[in-house]
């Protein structure tokens, strides 16, 4: 009787592990194939380790499962010169091998890079993953579970007044919250910056949201400037612009019609911010952003202080709003990533072309 009862149970045990890895790939609604990347730009990570990829070209967010959830954390990595290495690595020069974005698995700590071969329309997207032991290994898209999310109305490819493709800002970061995909970019409509908001697993729902804003430094409101870099706070999105307002964004109205952030801070012009991460020190939550040409500043956050805040809405000469720390032990830091609780990951531009890759403590 013994092993008559037993029989079915083991049957019946098999059958669940057979089938726990694809339903765990049918949860997140991907199918094996190999994704028809354009261009690796912004990054980012689902709470279970699916990396999202930002590619402007295609006007399109990509989810491809990873498959890496339980490798060893790393807790201290310095890589001198990381984009000549992978540069060797893909028989290209350092000038013409551009670092995009990076990012932490959080469910097993490396550090993900998306890498263009080149610099003009024929650029080739690359993946790199760091590992513990600081080994550089390129990411196969060959047969891999992947899911794709487009959207309409990116700008066309061409050269603006400044000389740039506004259709590589269709694209500018990416951000996952409570099951949706945030992504931030450009649009060609009016009202070009656009927050679009994605159902995950893509479902083919989509809500694209214009952002207009005061600019302090500009003393006007702004509607074609993208946010930079944006991370989500308590359902609130943290948004950052170019010369340097900073914005607060109810993620709840991101629901497809034109709303007005509110800009808590004028954080110094002639800056672009290029990051931003936070993190928990005792009781207390702070903003970490990397800029351009001011460098690192530190930010308390209160959700309560930050709804109290008065929106700024007039001309602004300097700095105002809620106060900020500089960090001048940090220098020409370009990208910067949570690793865990007292750690954070960064990347240097350590001289003209060459970056180095390293870990600090968090501030």
């Amino acid at each position: 009787m013994r092993t008559d009862f037993a029989r079915p149970m083991l049957r019946s045990l098999l059958a669940l592990m057979l089938c726990a890895t694809p339903a765990l790939a049918a949860d997140d609604g991907l199918k094996p194939g190999t994704p028809d990347l354009k261009h690796a730009g912004a990054l980012a990570f689902t709470p279970n380790g699916v990396l999202l990829v930002g590619d402007s070209k295609n006007a399109a967010v990509f989810a491809i499962a990873t498959k890496d959830t339980n490798s060893p954390a790393a807790t201290e990595i310095n890589i001198a010169g990381i984009n000549q290495k992978i540069a060797a690595m893909i028989g290209s020069s350092q000038e013409e091998t551009l670092i995009n974005d990076m990012a932490v698995n959080p469910k097993s700590g490396n550090i993900y890079l998306s890498v263009s071969r080149g610099r003009g329309p024929d650029a080739t997207p690359i993946l790199f993953k760091v590992d513990a032991k600081s080994d550089i290994t390129e990411v196969s898209l060959e047969d891999v579970p992947f899911a794709k999310a487009s959207f309409e109305n990116a700008p066309e490819s061409g050269t603006d007044r400044r000389g740039q493709n506004p259709r590589m800002s269709a694209i500018t970061d990416i951000q996952f919250n409570a099951g949706k995909v945030i992504v931030a970019g450009l649009s060609n409509e009016e009202f070009a910056s656009k927050l679009r908001v994605f159902n995950y697993p893509f479902d083919g729902t989509e809500s694209s949201t214009s952002i207009e804003v005061y600019h302090g430094a500009h003393g006007a409101l702004e509607t074609r400037s993208p946010v930079r870099t944006f991370i989500t706070y308590e359902n609130t999105v943290l948004a950052a612009y170019t010369c340097t307002p900073l914005v607060t964004i109810p993620v709840d109205e991101l629901t497809g019609d034109k709303i007005r952030g509110k800009t808590i801070a004028e954080l110094g012009n002639r800056n672009t911010p290029l990051d931003m991460i936070i993190y928990t020190q005792g009781d207390q939550d702070y903003l970490l952003m990397a800029n351009t040409a001011r460098g690192v500043m530190k930010l308390k956050l209160d959700k309560a202080q930050m709804e109290a805040a008065e929106s700024i809405s007039t001309r602004i000469e300097d700095t105002a709003g809620v106060p900020y720390e500089s960090l001048p032990q940090f220098e020409n830091v370009v990208q910067l990533d949570k690793l865990n609780d007292s750690q954070a990951v960064i990347l240097v531009a350590s001289s003209t072309n060459s970056f180095d890759l390293k870990t600090i403590a968090l501030p």
